[in-house]
C-alpha cells in the first residue's frame, strides 16, 4: 500500500514512516500542505494522512481540494484538536477518518488498513442516476447501453461523477487532463462537449451542467 503523509513535526513524521514501513507501507512525506497537493496530483496513492496545521495549505483546505479534484483516496487527519466540532470539520471537508494526537501507532496502521479496503471496495463503481462507471473493466453504461469515452473524456467523467454532486472549477478540470500545464482556453471546452454528446445528447434528460462562471457538475436534476 502506497501511503502519502503530510506532517510538519519532523519528529513525528519520521516515526511514523519509520513505523508504517516496518509494516510493509510504502511511504511519501510531505511537510507542507502545498507540496502534498503537488504529490496528490502526480501519484495515485491508496491513502493520505493529513495533519490540519500545516504550512502552505492547513489540512482541512487540502482535504477539500482533493475531494473536488475528485481524489477519492482514504484520507484520516492528524491532529491535536478533539472537540467534536473539529472532528465534524474534518469529515466535512471529506475525511474518512480522525486520529487525536497522541495516538498509537498499531491503531494507526489499523486504520489505515479498514478505511483503505471499504474505501476500495465502495468505489470502483461510480453511479449518478442512470449513468453507471466501472472503473475495474473501464466501460461506461447510461440506461443499459455502452458508450466509448476517449482517454480524456473518461478522465473527465470519472472526476465529475467522483465528484458530484459538487461543481468542478475550470481549473480543477483542467489539471485532471493536464496537471498544471493545461493549453489554450478552448482545449477544455472541447472535450466537454464531446462528453457531453456522449452522455446526454443521446437520452432525454441532461446531467451534465454548466454553471456559467462556476464550473461543471454532474448530477441528476429533477
Amino acid at each position: 500500500m502506497l501511503v502519502l503523509l503530510a506532517e510538519d513535526n519532523r519528529d513525528l513524521a519520521a516515526s511514523v514512516l519509520d513505523y508504517l514501513e516496518m509494516q510493509d507501507f510504502e511511504c511519501d512525506y510531505a511537510e507542507r500542505g502545498d507540496h502534498a497537493l503537488e504529490l496528490v496530483k502526480e501519484t495515485d496513492y491508496d491513502a493520505i494522512i493529513l495533519d490540519i496545521m500545516m504550512p502552505g495549505i492547513d489540512g482541512l483546505d487540502l482535504c477539500q481540494t482533493l475531494r473536488k479534484l475528485g481524489h477519492n483516496q482514504p484520507i484520516i487527519m492528524l491532529t491535536a484538536r478533539d472537540t467534536l466540532r473539529d472532528k465534524l470539520a474534518g469529515f466535512d471537508a471529506g475525511a474518512d477518518d480522525y486520529l487525536v494526537k497522541p495516538f498509537d501507532l498499531p491503531e494507526l496502521t489499523a486504520r489505515l488498513k479498514v478505511i483503505s479496503k471499504r474505501k476500495t471496495t465502495n468505489t470502483r463503481l461510480l453511479k449518478v442516476a442512470d449513468l453507471e462507471v466501472n472503473q475495474d473493466g473501464h466501460q461506461v453504461t447510461r440506461n443499459g447501453r455502452n458508450i466509448d469515452l476517449s482517454p480524456a473524456c473518461w478522465k473527465l467523467l470519472v472526476a465529475l461523477m467522483q465528484a458530484s454532486p459538487n461543481v468542478m472549477s475550470r481549473r480543477e478540470l483542467e489539471s485532471v487532463l493536464w496537471k498544471d500545464s493545461p493549453p489554450d482556453s478552448e482545449a477544455l471546452k472541447s472535450h466537454i462537449y464531446t462528453l457531453r454528446k456522449l452522455v446526454d445528447k443521446p437520452f432525454s434528460t441532461s446531467l451534465i451542467h454548466t454553471l456559467r462562471g462556476v464550473g461543471v457538475a454532474l448530477r441528476h436534476e429533477k
